[in-house]
């Protein structure tokens, strides 16, 4: 083999080899957590992935979903031309269609149900991946719908609604100068991995952990105190820190006076849960909640890390959230320098990305007064005044009843139904639709029920445009050509926006910040070709230019460049301009939630409630199903089911498991890797056994979204939070027994979603 041979062989870049090295980012986790890619090309292919050391975020490192790209890019299975269906839903039966008459077909059904039964009938659903959510939502609204859902009903918005009650703003935890952080319920080591380097780093320069967390987490097994809770009792736990730091004169009682609302009505209400109550609800010892309050409140400064879902996945999840939220400001570590600091959000709503954007007005051409009442508008009147989409959860009970109004269409980008709670009946729900457009970048158990499936592309295929909590921005562009007929989510976009023929629609507040315009959605190129890149940049300039860049400049950094004249992070803001809440005050009583008093469940303070099903508030049906059930606990290797079909990441955890504690596993006469029946009042299924201290006794946990084990139909699809909606994934009852038949030999699922 000469000198060129080996070159090549070895994938060395370069002008004799023919490799050259190209920048983007790996979006299969989103959105924070866009790790930067050094993709090896040679003649139009992907022949090698490493992380790319000049993103400041990823700092040269891949996950096991990242290292696994090309495997992802280059499946077999990827669609490459849109398909239309030629037999029954759910068969599965498509033939390949021309990208006109797919569009043509898609525009002449929403123009059809949109003469029958108004605009409001379609609803317009992003899923996975998130870049193009705004767009979506520009294209809802001037189409008319109101109905415009992403799978943030079920995944952070409650956690940020929470913060919001009681803030009115986020605030996340300034690691690079805190004493203490108390990670609460997050497993950042697994599910934010960019992070994990600087956790260490913190842990190496003395930072205290206390982790609040079910399981003993990979976080957990680095804390100096583990606080190992029964699921959905965070709030429980949070009152009773509260109890020990108001009891023992640990407050911030300057900021409590002059910069709080509703005090002395939470200080009343937290003095019942003393920490001999708090051990009964959550079995965590008194010591460990009186050592836990006292560490947090005399760290000066402490911060504390939210997690995005599993605080909230329960009925009682928002009151969860806030009152933990609540002992930032109670302790004085709200916007001070090691505490949780506010930043403003940049483009996609990255906190401290240090450029102001005009996405929200891009994605809010019309207002809500001006449409009918969305999706889950009555059934949830907090998330409804608090947050600019339907919730998607009411979807299943609006589309079976055609209460206000009927539901008809629906066009769904990354459309995964096993996300939903009471999976199945949302699938029943679906079919019962007029027309669906789904559009993927791989055929998959959702797609089958779609009448049209149009081809997306990867990241990698494509372009956008990403910011980063350390004040960087980048414009990527594609870095091999889209495979197949496939195209960018925001191509399709436009491509059904002129089919359509929206018109510009402007909106209150555009002429007032100066600029011109948003482009029309329908913008295309003046030679007629069907890419519609000039479109999206116009559309990018216009969202980007309050920040001074531009897409031209962008493009020129491959890498990504630092912001230009970032915002500069400050502190103690509210004493200048109070908190963004109706009474501009922090509020232990939310101005909000007190208005819907009249509803079950909601509240002014952070009552506690049990969860819906939990061994103390449903005490027969946990004498038949004993082990509490908590469903969608991340595991490393996935993102929900994106990376199911990919060898290299499904070899690692080949078949459905539920993870037991060897204690439960010893009473029930299981060891690992046993067949079980898994089972709630709703259904069963049939898993293997993956026995673990992750697990505490008496609970069960388990991955979601396999699809020869979907543990998401075991819940029912009303088993939700009432101030949010979101589905009680964390704490429900099952039961386990061993089952002797002879275990499936399951071939590797081709469902994923994106």
């Amino acid at each position: 083999m000469d000198k060129l041979q080996r070159m090549i062989k070895g994938k060395i870049p370069g002008e004799a080899t023919g490799i050259e090295v190209r920048k983007s980012i790996c979006t299969i986790c989103d959105p924070q957590t866009q790790c930067g890619l050094d993709c090896y090309v040679k003649d139009g292919r992907i022949i090698k992935v490493e992380g790319s050391r000049e993103n400041p975020h990823s700092e040269g490192t891949l996950c096991a979903k990242g290292a696994a790209q090309r495997q992802w890019v280059y499946h077999e299975d990827r669609l490459r031309t849109p398909l239309r269906r030629v037999g029954p839903r759910g068969s599965g039966e498509f033939v390949p269609i021309s990208w006109s008459e797919a569009l043509d077909t898609v525009v002449e059904n929403l123009n059809r149900l949109k003469a029958e039964s108004g605009p409001e009938s379609v609803i317009f659903y992003c899923g996975y991946p998130k870049q193009m959510r705004p767009f979506v939502q520009r294209l809802a609204f001037l189409f008319g719908s109101p109905n415009y859902c992403t799978e943030s009903s079920t995944c952070f918005t409650a956690m940020a609604m929470a913060w919001r009650l009681v803030y009115g703003q986020m605030a996340g935890p300034d690691l690079a100068h805190t004493k203490l952080l108390l990670v609460w319920t997050g497993n950042p080591l697994w599910s934010g991995t960019p992070n994990a380097r600087r956790l260490m780093d913190a842990k190496e320069r003395g930072v205290k952990f206390v982790v609040v967390d079910p399981r003993k987490s990979p976080i957990a097994g680095l804390a100096d105190l583990h606080l190992q809770l029964r699921p959905g009792t965070d709030g429980a736990l949070a009152l009773a820190m509260a109890n020990v730091i108001i009891k023992e004169g640990l407050y911030d009682r300057g900021f409590v006076a002059e910069w709080t609302r509703g005090f002395d009505e939470y200080r009343i209400y937290v003095a019942g849960f003393s920490p001999e109550r708090a051990e009964e609800i959550t079995g965590v010892p008194v010591e460990l909640i009186r050592q836990a309050a006292v560490m947090y409140a005399t760290a000066k400064p402490a911060a504390m890390m939210p997690s995005s879902t599993p605080l909230v996945h329960h009925t009682n999840g928002v009151q969860n959230q806030r009152a933990a939220a609540m002992l930032v400001g109670l302790t004085g570590n709200f916007d001070v320098p090691g505490g949780n600091v506010p930043q403003a959000l940049a483009w996609l709503e990255v906190p401290g990305g240090g450029f102001p954007a005009r996405d929200h007005a891009f994605k809010m051409p019309r207002q809500w007064s001006e449409m009918p009442p969305r999706v889950g508008a009555e059934r949830f009147p907090v998330w409804t005044e608090m947050i600019d989409q339907g919730q998607a959860m009411d979807l299943v009970r609006h589309i079976t009843t055609g209460d206000p109004y009927p539901l008809r269409g629906f066009v769904g980008f990354g459309l995964n139904y096993r996300m939903f709670p009471g999976s199945p009946r949302f699938l029943e729900a679906l079919d019962k639709l007029d027309f669906i457009c789904l559009v993927d970048l791989f055929a998959t158990d959702t797609t089958k029920y779609a009448d049209i499936v149009l081809p997306a592309c990867s990241s990698v295929e494509r372009s956008e445009v990403r910011a980063y909590p350390q004040k960087h921005i980048i414009a990527t562009e594609p870095v091999i050509a889209p495979l197949g007929q496939s195209r960018s989510d925001t191509d399709i976009i436009f491509g059904l926006a002129q089919k359509l023929g929206l018109p510009y629609q402007d909106y209150d507040g555009v002429s007032s910040n100066g600029g011109t315009p948003p482009p029309e959605l329908g913008g295309f190129l003046p030679d007629g070709s069907p890419e519609f890149s000039a479109a999206f940049e116009a559309a990018m300039d216009w969202i980007l230019e309050p920040s001074g860049m531009t897409m031209a400049e962008l493009k020129k950094h491959p890498a990504g460049m630092p912001v230009p004249n970032p915002i500069p992070v400050s502190y103690r803001k509210y004493e200048k301009n109070g908190f963004p809440t109706p009474s501009g005050k922090m509020e232990f009583v939310s101005s909000i939630t007190e208005k819907y008093t009249d509803r079950e469940g909601i509240d002014g303070l952070p009552v506690y409630r049990e969860p819906r099903l939990s061994p103390v508030s449903t005490p027969e049906t946990a004498a038949r199903y004993p082990l509490v059930l908590g469903t969608g606990t991340r595991l490393p290797m996935f993102i929900h089911s994106r990376m199911f079909r990919v060898p290299w990441t499904r070899s690692l955890r080949r078949e459905a498991m539920v993870d037991l504690n060897p204690a439960d596993a010893a009473k029930y006469g299981v060891v690992q890797g046993d067949l079980v029946e898994l089972s709630t009042p709703e259904g069963s299924i049939r898993v293997r056994a993956n026995v673990t201290h992750l697990a505490a006794p008496g609970v069960a946990h388990m991955y979601h979204d396999y699809p020869e084990a979907d543990v998401n139909s075991l819940l029912s699809p009303d088993y939700l939070d009432p101030i949010s909606g979101f589905p009680g994934f964390k704490a429900s009852l099952c039961a386990v027994r061993k089952v002797s038949e002879a275990a499936p030999d399951f071939d590797l699922p081709q469902e994923v979603a994106r």
